[in-house]
């Protein structure tokens, strides 16, 4: 039996072999997510600042869902693929993280993700209230 309760959107189809995030105790594990829509088509292409605010926004639904919200985010790792406009992306954090303080972060540019088209993946913990 697992240790852990994933936390996924209705219909989330259990043939793929990972969650959308998982809450083991009070600690969520939020997975790496790019800036696909439920059809699993890329939002902003070419534009890495519609895509982060996009997966910050999906991140929000499952924070929600987990009883939480930005305010348990204590560690961001973002990987992308270009310091073009990378810099904005900080505007964009603002928008979802109320600091300071902010969280932890980690930035890493890659050669390449998964998903064609995404220009920034983002994964997240969070520590939810008792």
């Amino acid at each position: 039996m697992p240790v852990y309760e994933r936390i996924a959107p209705p219909g989330w189809s259990d043939k793929l072999t990972f969650s959308p995030a998982v809450r083991a105790g009070r600690l969520l594990f939020l997975s790496g997510a790019t800036a696909t829509d439920e059809n699993r088509n890329v939002v902003g292409k070419g534009d890495i600042v519609a895509q982060t605010r996009y997966i910050f926004q999906k991140f929000d639904k499952i924070l929600r869902d987990a009883g939480g919200s930005f305010d348990n985010i204590v560690e961001t790792t973002e990987y992308f693929l270009t310091f073009e406009d990378y810099n904005r992306t900080a505007e964009v954090r603002r928008e979802f993280f109320k600091g300071p303080p902010y969280p932890a972060a980690t930035g890493v540019l890659v050669a390449g993700l998964i998903r064609e088209h995404a220009l920034i993946e983002i994964k997240a913990t969070a520590v939810l209230d008792d």
